[in-house]
């Protein structure tokens, strides 16, 4: 009786561990499909006047990228802002991720390193810390990002890295803030 209680309760405990396993691996994987799916965007809208049919059509559609080797993730970064957003990812042999970039600041061209980056899956978290010694937390994900103009088009899909921003940052003449921004991939 003894030997199939310490049995049972082996079991358990080990269908406990492997539970917990299993939710810490897929949280990355599930935090990446949520920062991808908030790139998603779908517009279509018909106005038709003085018999005259108007048509707009735009969708974006985010999916994460998982490569088997992550380092394949490496490479220059640029906004498709155009306004000095940068960022430069090294994944070594050994699995180390180094990242540096730069971004617009109130003067001048703000420079900043990642540290304790990793990258699980497609997603790449660590902490942004600025020159001046300032952080903030980072969270992007690496996507294919599909833009189609009509409902025709097969679309034109571009790699590179999706960073969500908590909180957002404010742009430096305060006209706007950004929630999130897309890093194209520098060929």
């Amino acid at each position: 009786m003894r030997q199939i209680l310490a049995v049972a309760l082996l079991a358990g405990l080990w269908l406990v561990t492997a539970n917990i396993t299993a939710q810490q691996q897929s949280d990355p994987q599930q935090r990446a499909q949520e920062i991808a799916a908030s790139f998603n965007k779908s517009k279509h809208q018909v106005k038709e006047k003085h018999g005259v049919r108007i048509e707009k059509f735009k969708e974006v559609r985010s999916e994460p990228v998982v490569r088997k080797d992550a380092r394949e993730y490496s490479g220059t970064y640029v906004a498709d802002l155009g306004a000095g957003y940068t960022m430069k990812v090294e994944v070594g042999t050994d699995g180390r991720v180094q990242a540096a970039g730069s971004e617009p600041g109130p003067n001048e061209s703000r420079k900043f390193t990642l540290r304790d980056a990793k990258i699980q899956g497609a997603l790449l978290t660590g902490t942004k810390v600025y020159e001046d010694g300032t952080t903030e937390k980072f969270e992007g994900v690496f996507i294919n990002r599909t833009e189609r103009e009509s409902q025709t088009d097969s679309g034109t899909t571009s790699f590179g890295l999706a960073v969500v921003y908590d909180p957002p940052k404010v742009e430096r003449d305060y006209s706007f803030s950004l929630t999130r921004l897309f890093y194209k991939l520098e060929q």
